[in-house]
């Protein structure tokens, strides 16, 4: 009896150590040999200083910057509250916000109707940290960005196409803009121009 016990518990021991050591080791080697930039966060530079982590939305809220899906993650972007608000469609609450979402939009945007203000611009993603929006999300923006920086809106339109990348291997999701990425690139245009 007391040595199928030791049995069972040398048993664990080795089950233990091979789950909580070995299974996250293969999963580090992994990250390194097939994962992007092995395993580590996409950090982005501007000037030679971090401005961020291109996997991770920031708050945007100035006109002369394209502007990532709203947050529901604490107070702007806050990776510590990453998670969804849970409130369904029907919530009152939740259809107040977002409804203060398109009023807010449409000040920014009147050269748009309710109707094309796109949804995703109104409405938080399932983290709260979304750091992609859609091609028509940027598209929706590039007057209001263009203006305020004094640019052509095809300048700023050629950025937009330039920082689109396709679904993954031309198959998987949709296509989608980095908006980390694409405020970089507007810095560097304006700099440059």
């Amino acid at each position: 009896m007391i040595s199928t016990l030791f049995k069972s518990f040398k048993l664990t021991i080795a089950f233990s150590l091979l789950f909580s050591i070995c299974y996250i080791f293969v999963l580090w080697i992994f990250a390194q040999v097939a994962g992007p930039n092995k395993g580590n966060a996409e950090v982005l530079e501007l000037n030679g200083k971090v401005v961020g982590a291109a996997n991770v939305g920031q708050n945007f809220t100035e006109d002369i910057y394209f502007w990532g899906r709203p947050s529901c993650a604490g107070d702007g972007y806050d990776a510590s509250s990453s998670a969804g608000s849970n409130k369904g469609p029907s919530n009152e609450e939740y259809l107040s916000e977002v409804k203060a979402r398109i009023d807010t939009f449409l000040v920014h945007h009147p050269y748009l109707t309710r109707e094309e203000v796109p949804a995703e611009m109104v409405t938080a993603s399932a983290s709260g940290l979304d750091p992609d929006i859609s091609p028509k999300a940027a598209y929706a923006q590039v007057q209001r960005v263009a203006q305020a920086r004094g640019l052509s809106p095809e300048s700023v339109m050629a950025l937009v196409n330039a920082n689109t990348e396709g679904p993954l291997l031309g198959l998987f999701g949709p296509e989608k803009v980095n908006v980390l990425k694409l405020n970089i690139a507007l810095e560097k245009a304006e700099k440059n121009k």
